[in-house]
């Protein structure tokens, strides 16, 4: 028996869609989850179906609204009775269960895609190697704080899907990245933000970089003249695909070095919509250069949402970024110790070494993804008085910066970390952990790797001020 449903997104202007009662979802994790939920919500049938074991929370989930699912590997059986699959974006189009479910003629799309079709609000969808969390976050929280019903989804928080089964808002802001968008066919932000293109999971894109910058670029396959396209101006690789595609959105050019129509002076963020408005970076709560491009698109965003000049200027005031992302800790002995843990390549270190202008101790190392040094070579000779290294396999680091910086440690024990870094520092100095590599020789992730971080140093300060009491 078929089972129709008509799109409901204005943005989208599709027909309405007719499609058979059977969904299967390739993965349980929270986007699979999330489009069971809605899937089940409108009246279809589901299975879920995940290669390897569930979390409790998923599989909980499901039980708890009678959803069939299958862990521990595919029924292909199962799969191929489907009229529509929905796949996680983890599972990449070469994998061998979707080129047999392509042959067999079954529509394979992704949550994004799946959940835009029933959504009845607008989406401002922010994409970029680096950056979209931040600018997500803040994005949302300068609408929540004007008072919009909005709601935050994508590849942070919640999934789009889980978001719209359980409700309707007038907004939804979306951090979405490659592998989302790579899902996507008829998904259509009122407001899309590209915010850089360097190179990253070139793996997923045959080590092409204009195969990821294609895919970046499907944020604005669908987009039209009513639509606002927010962009870096400064980046060479957006500012080039710009030339070739020509798309159709309103176009809104953010730069910190070049006229544009959103820009920074040296001084303050201005702003020229129908109304001209500046921002000092001293009146928001983000520090550093690539925040400054991260502010100046989330307030442009919110702006062409609809929220008031005076409403973003409050809550710019009372914004809280994500941990691990140049994430003041404490200060102990007048030295500040900052958790930059999600900084796993080297141009996010770039960006949180120009974030500073006091003497650096420097904490990096981890597994190595083919970092290029030369990228922080001119900062580091400049700033950093001390590099401690935190990995297994610390010899290009060392080798690399050994002439440079006069003072190389290394440990593998964070506690032995915070004490060394506030023994190579002096009051006014800053310990940055920002590690340009991958955690997993020593941490489970980036985060557990913070954690640590955040607990050693905090654990430091109580001992210190026990000491001088």
């Amino acid at each position: 028996m078929d089972c129709g449903y008509t799109v409901g997104n204005s943005q989208s202007g599709n027909l309405e869609t007719t499609m058979s009662k059977r969904i299967v979802i390739l993965g349980a994790g929270e986007s699979g989850t999330g489009a069971a939920l809605l899937a089940k919500a409108k009246g279809y049938e589901v299975f879920v179906s995940d290669k390897g074991a569930m979390k409790d929370k998923y599989r909980d989930e499901l039980v708890r609204n009678k959803i069939e699912f299958e862990e521990g590997g595919h029924s292909e059986e199962k799969l191929l009775t489907a009229s529509l699959v929905i796949k996680s974006p983890g599972i990449p189009d070469k994998a061998e269960i979707i080129s047999t479910l392509k042959a067999k003629g079954v529509e394979v799309i992704d949550e994004i895609e799946f959940a835009f079709r029933f959504i009845r609000g607008k989406v401002i969808a922010i994409t970029g190697t680096n950056g979209k969390t931040t600018t997500t976050l803040l994005t949302y929280h300068l609408l929540k704080s004007a008072g919009f019903s909005v709601a935050l989804a994508g590849n942070v928080g919640e999934s789009l899907a889980g978001k719209i089964a359980h409700g309707n808002h007038d907004w939804y802001v979306l951090e979405i990245s490659s592998f989302q968008l790579d899902g996507t066919k008829t998904f259509k932000p009122a407001i899309g933000v590209l915010l850089n293109i360097t190179p990253d999971h070139l793996d997923r894109y045959d080590y092409k970089m204009e195969n990821y910058v294609a895919s970046k670029f499907r944020l604005v396959q669908n987009m039209d003249a009513t639509d606002h396209f927010i962009y870096c101006a400064d980046d060479d690789r957006i500012a080039a695909e710009l030339r070739k595609q020509k798309p159709t959105p309103h176009l809104v050019n953010v730069s910190l070095k070049s006229e544009a129509q959103v820009k920074f002076d040296g001084n303050r963020m201005c702003f020229s919509f129908d109304e001209a408005f500046e921002i000092a970076q001293s009146d928001t709560t983000l520090k550093g250069p690539h925040n400054l491009i991260n502010t100046m698109a989330a307030v442009s965003a919110a702006y062409l949402a609809g929220a008031k000049v005076k409403a973003i200027r409050e809550g710019l005031k009372t914004f809280k970024n994500a941990p691990h992302r140049l994430e003041y800790i404490a200060t102990i002995n007048g030295v500040d110790f900052i958790n930059d843990s999600k900084a796993t390549n080297v141009d996010s270190v770039v960006y949180a070494l120009g974030s500073y202008d006091q003497p650096l101790i420097w904490i990096a190392g981890g597994i190595d993804k083919g970092n290029d040094y030369n990228l922080v070579k001119d900062q580091v000779s400049k700033k950093v008085k001390a590099l401690i290294c935190l990995g297994t396999e610390n010899d290009k680091l060392k080798n690399f910066f050994g002439g440079m910086v006069k003072r190389i440690q290394e440990t593998q024990q964070v506690s032995e970390l915070v004490r060394l870094a506030l023994h190579e520092a002096q009051p006014g100095d800053v310990v940055l952990l920002s590690p340009a590599c991958a955690s997993f020789d020593l941490f489970k992730n980036y985060e557990d790797r913070g954690d640590q971080f955040r607990k050693a140093v905090l654990d430091l300060k109580k001992e210190v001020e026990n000491q001088l009491a």
